[in-house]
């Protein structure tokens, strides 16, 4: 391509943007279709008018929410739509505070099968501290709902969205393909009960950068069905750490293959990185995963794999996990563990782990004395320094 032509290239797409980006036309304000931005107002009705708006736009659309504070109740938005959707929030979205407005939807705001579209700023306030309340009382409770789900979703973007005090998981990805995920915070005080930070499912090309999480379960969890997951650049506590399961939940259950966690700090976290199956037959299998430049600080437990989970011992008749993992990378993991037991590779009795390397492992008990490692039923390869010593089988 010649300079000209690079340069009339470049003009032409400059041009297209302007036209597109500056067509007041194609933003939807929510506060158009009768949102108040006071916090009280039941904006609901108003923002699904919005969506729909520009859905059915023959050009790129924004859905934009201003500043202000809109109260949302639940509200699912539907695609695929016409073109491209851009949805802006510069405010605050809060949901009822009676967490009894949820009933059993399991949703506060889905996004159902959308295509081509952005999820961009704003921060999203579940206000579920009577919730929270109310499971700790054991009290009759609703089931409690997800703050933001994706659900068959397509090439999606989410950046610069903050999610906080969740009644469940802040943000969920079910049966969703290329979703690119950055600069997002999920914030949850660390004694709120299942209150997870990212869930992903069934979904594959998933990329989540430069996040932070902080929450009352896991950080990240990864469920059956996933492949080809990038988490990088993650800052990691209060939590359980990046969780791969629970596995096993069903007989008939798909596999997590190509899962690579870099670069990440995890602080004060019960769980570093961890992969965790009930012990009872599945078909499911781990395979191809790999934890590499981490940082733990304070870590319960940086390295684990729970192949004999069965917390209330019921439905694990065979106390054996049918997961197969295999080919697991730990590699370049330092830091402290708050107990003495930093690595803990606790594989099936009938289903070994096969192909563990364990590369440049350096893990100290922050008490002064050494730390150690366990392993049951787990082989593998030791490259370089390990600390502390490695107890796979060769």
């Amino acid at each position: 391509m010649t300079k000209s032509q690079i340069t009339l290239a470049i003009l032409f797409t400059l041009l297209t943007f302007i036209d597109v980006s500056t067509s007041s036309s194609n933003v939807f304000n929510v506060v158009s279709f009768g949102a108040k931005p006071d916090g009280v107002t039941d904006s609901t009705a108003a923002f699904l008018k919005a969506w729909q708006a520009a859905c059915v736009s023959a050009y790129s659309a924004t859905v934009m929410v201003p500043t202000g504070t809109f109260l949302v109740k639940g509200i699912t938005f539907t695609g695929p739509c016409k073109s491209k959707l851009k949805f802006q929030v510069a405010g605050t979205v809060v949901a009822p505070a009676d967490y009894w407005a949820f009933g059993n939807s399991g949703y506060w705001i889905l996004f159902n099968r959308v295509s081509k579209m952005s999820l961009v700023g704003g921060t999203f306030d579940a206000r579920a501290s009577g919730f929270w309340a109310c499971r700790k009382s054991g009290q009759n409770c609703p089931p409690g709902v997800r703050s933001i789900t994706f659900n068959a979703a397509k090439d999606v973007v989410i950046s610069g969205v903050k999610s906080m005090n969740s009644q469940m998981s802040h943000m969920t990805l079910k049966g969703c393909t290329n979703v690119a995920v950055r600069n997002i915070k999920l914030v949850a005080p660390g004694n709120s009960p299942n209150t997870d930070g990212f869930g992903v499912q069934s979904s594959t090309g998933i990329t989540l950068t430069g996040s932070t999480v902080q929450t009352g379960d896991d950080c990240v969890s990864i469920g059956p069905g996933t492949r080809n997951f990038l988490i990088s650049k993650l800052n990691c506590g209060p939590g359980h750490g990046v969780s791969i399961g629970s596995l096993a939940k069903t007989l008939n259950e798909d596999g997590v293959e190509n899962v690579t966690v870099s670069n990440s700090v995890f602080t004060g976290t019960t769980n570093g990185v961890r992969i965790k199956s009930w012990a009872r037959a599945s078909t499911g299998f781990v395979n191809k995963v790999f934890f590499q430049n981490l940082i733990m600080k304070n870590v319960q437990n940086p390295i684990i794999i729970d192949q004999n989970y069965c917390p209330t011992h019921q439905g694990c008749p065979t106390e054996h996990s049918g997961v197969k993992i295999s080919q697991v990378t730990y590699r370049n993991i330092q830091g402290t563990s708050a107990t003495q037991q930093a690595m803990n590779l606790a594989c099936s009795k009938t289903n070994p782990c096969t192909g563990i390397t364990l590369q440049d492992i350096k893990l100290t008990y922050n008490k002064g004395t050494p730390a150690t490692s366990y392993c049951f039923n787990a082989a593998g390869t030791n490259l370089g320094v390990i600390q502390p010593t490695s107890c796979l089988n060769k």
